[in-house]
């Protein structure tokens, strides 16, 4: 069988694990069994891919990050080195908490910086910006920028990865200076208004 993606010699890839086209499994990655990779994804040095885990297209993984099961990735995903996944609440060594894994999901085009921390059972958003080092123990808003322990929205990002001149909340407009891109908010949500 020909592969159509580059592994690393030091990586292991479990029979039975698909991995997509023009994908990169670098030095001392795993790959478990029951993984599914999408197409042109980089899996950085000292990546760790669980059995219940998807990764979308595109999607960046750097090094030193694990992906536990129940992990999900949509397509363009960034992790940064040593962000960090959980998927159970409440561990303890002594107490058996396999059947209580929460699921999370990161949906398209979303970063998450590095040695940021996303607490399992939520859902971040479209092109959310999750800022290095913050932790994240609730749901995100697509297009949100997060800081902080606990992390807290502190603005809006473009899909290019820029800052918003935007309030927090209310209804008003603004555009992306590099790629020309109108984003109008409403309340507390913002939306990318498509180009005919």
């Amino acid at each position: 069988m020909c592969m159509n993606y580059q592994v690393h010699e030091s990586a292991i890839v479990d029979d039975g694990a698909q991995i997509g086209e023009g994908s990169r499994v670098w030095h001392f990655v795993h790959v478990c069994s029951g993984a599914k990779i999408g197409k042109g994804v980089s899996l950085g040095q000292n990546v760790f891919v669980g059995n219940k885990v998807t990764i979308g297209d595109q999607c960046k993984i750097q090094n030193n990050v694990s992906v536990y099961d129940n992990v999900h990735l949509e397509e363009g995903v960034f992790c940064g080195p040593s962000m960090v996944f959980t998927n159970v609440y409440n561990p303890r060594s002594l107490i058996e908490r396999k059947n209580e894994y929460r699921d999370t999901l990161v949906k398209k085009g979303a970063t998450l910086g590095a040695n940021c921390t996303i607490v399992c059972g939520v859902t971040i958003g479209e092109y959310a910006f999750i800022g290095a080092g913050a932790v994240i123990n609730k749901d995100v808003p697509a297009y949100a920028l997060m800081v902080g322990v606990p992390a807290k929205q502190i603005g809006w990002m473009s899909e290019f990865g820029e800052q918003l001149d935007l309030p927090l909340s209310g209804e008003t407009s603004a555009v992306c200076e590099h790629t020309g891109e109108n984003y109008t908010l409403s309340g507390t949500k913002l939306i990318k208004q498509q180009t005919v």
